[in-house]
């Protein structure tokens, strides 16, 4: 199975957003794409007022979202913004395509470094998991990438693939801290990481509000060992994974962690 990560900035203008989407959808699927993953925050970007945006799973960006999915027969994954509880949003990941319809609100909430998501987002509280052709993902955005328990939640559920959609802030050591850890949430599980960063917004030409977790790049591919596969560079670019779940099954076999873990 083939999975495109779509690296992008993305804006304040939702129908931009959306254009932008449907484009990249269009361009995954004739590479034969089954699977299309789109970052954090794919809706607006972070630096502009979410609450005025956000809308439930039925409103009209996240239908038209569902529409692009539909016409391109690809299940599209794509970070936007429901309503929360008052004056706060959730941090959505919005998964549609081929029968599938689910998804998934971002559990661990980005209280570090300076910024305080507690204060504009509501968390969700369930791991996630969907299964297209055999091939079951898991699902986790940005600052969960810092906590293994999902990502063992997501395997003991079936996960052969953690799919991590971000907008990574920037700052010192921060692009070391997002490429180790998403190499170990892969080794710690025993499963593909496919990491789905926003682009750099100087890379891509756009401007950003400065201080903003608007994102690094350096989307990756890593296999079930943490072995790097393939990494992009800070500026827009679609990786294409190719999965298989033989592979995964091999790691397991080798290094039963999921298997020899003890409760504590």
């Amino acid at each position: 199975m083939r999975v495109a990560l779509v690296q992008l900035t993305s804006g304040r203008d939702l129908d931009s957003n959306l254009e932008l989407l449907r484009a990249r959808v269009r361009e995954a699927a004739a590479r034969r794409s089954a699977v299309v993953v789109f970052p954090e925050a794919m809706m607006r970007a972070f630096g502009n007022s979410l609450v005025d945006v956000a809308e439930p799973l039925d409103g009209p960006w996240a239908t038209a979202v569902r529409a692009a999915a539909d016409e391109a027969g690809v299940v599209v994954v794509a970070g936007m913004f429901t309503p929360g509880e008052p004056g706060t949003v959730r941090n959505t990941l919005l998964v549609h395509g081929r029968g599938i319809d689910a998804h998934y609100d971002k559990i661990h909430l980005y209280d570090a470094f300076g910024f305080k998501e507690s204060e504009t987002v509501t968390p969700g509280t369930q791991p996630v998991q969907f299964t297209l052709d055999g091939v079951t993902f898991g699902l986790a955005t940005c600052y969960d990438v810092r906590f293994p328990a999902l990502f063992t939640a997501n395997a003991s559920a079936g996960a052969h693939v953690q799919l991590v959609c971000a907008s990574w802030g920037a700052g010192p050591g921060k692009a070391a801290q997002w490429d180790l850890l998403v190499r170990s949430r892969a080794v710690d599980t025993t499963s593909y990481v496919l990491a789905c960063g926003q682009s750099d917004p100087a890379a891509a030409g756009v401007e950003a509000r400065h201080g903003a977790p608007t994102g690094i790049g350096r989307s990756a591919v890593v296999g079930p060992f943490g072995n790097l596969i393939e990494r992009a560079g800070d500026a827009p670019e679609i990786l294409y994974a190719d999965i298989d779940t033989e592979v995964v099954e091999e790691a397991r076999r080798t290094l039963p962690v999921l298997a020899n873990r003890v409760p504590l």
